[in-house]
């Protein structure tokens, strides 16, 4: 039996289709303003490339910020329940997971494949991809390269606020005061890991922790998460996939 997942994120949203245990496809774009046209234009683009009709896909749940606008869904489940069945499918052994998105920051204590506790972030920009958007608007670098001259960084500057607005106009000051491009990128990414490893410690999250979210396809934050934690994390073939994953296999355990 075929199912799917669908994460309708405030960014982004992902539609996956799962058969048994089998990834049998994926779709990512961006949310725009309307969470239900994005929802069925990937759906209907994964089944036509999947070559799957929609009466051969069994139950279909939503997660995500938008999810009770998926409204061909059958039902919609927590962002926490959903990143945390996805994680521990791929990564059974997974005792905390760390969720960094575009919108909001999660963390979530994992016992057994299932949630024992969360944090999250959602109130303020600081510790998510939008502190990381608009500071690299202001250092004049895609955010996809951010992470990258963050790495070739030797001397990380301070970024002592956490307020977006601030930020940026202290990335304009070190850059006028001759601050590398490398070093104010390494600077922002640590000061948002820290943000993230006030959260981790905070829920007692120390080993097998996994990094999902679209941050997590940024090295320079894997690498200063890792620093900060002393870990290696666990980071999916796809990290912004396992809440759609996590809905798909919900969406199974129901047909």
């Amino acid at each position: 039996m075929i199912t799917a997942g669908i994460d309708a994120g405030a960014a982004t949203t992902k539609v996956l289709l799962l058969r048994d245990r089998e990834i049998l496809g994926y779709r990512i774009g961006g949310t725009a303003f309307d969470f239900l046209t994005a929802a069925r234009t990937m759906f209907d683009e994964l089944l036509a490339s999947c070559d799957t009709g929609r009466e051969e896909v069994g139950k279909v749940y939503a997660t995500g910020y938008g999810r009770n606008s998926i409204s061909f869904a059958d039902t919609s489940i927590s962002e926490i329940t959903a990143h945390t069945r996805g994680v521990s499918f791929l990564f059974p052994e997974v005792q905390g997971i760390i969720d960094v998105g575009g919108q909001d920051s999660k963390v979530i204590v994992v016992e057994e494949g299932r949630v024992a506790d969360f944090l999250m972030n959602d109130k303020c920009a600081a510790g998510t991809g939008k502190f990381l958007e608009y500071t690299a608007k202001a250092l004049e670098v895609p955010i996809t390269d951010l992470g990258g001259l963050a790495l070739a960084s030797s001397h990380p500057a301070d970024i002592t606020s956490m307020c977006t607005v601030f930020a940026e106009s202290e990335v304009i000051s070190l850059r006028a005061r001759g601050v590398t491009k490398e070093d104010i990128a390494a600077g922002l990414i640590t000061s948002v890991a820290q943000r993230v490893v006030v959260m981790a410690k905070r829920m007692g999250l120390k080993e097998r922790i996994a990094f999902v979210g679209g941050v997590a396809k940024n090295a320079g934050m894997k690498a200063a998460l890792e620093k900060e934690l002393g870990v290696t994390l666990y980071v999916p073939f796809e990290p912004q996939i396992t809440g759609a994953l996590g809905a798909a296999i919900a969406a199974r355990g129901n047909v």
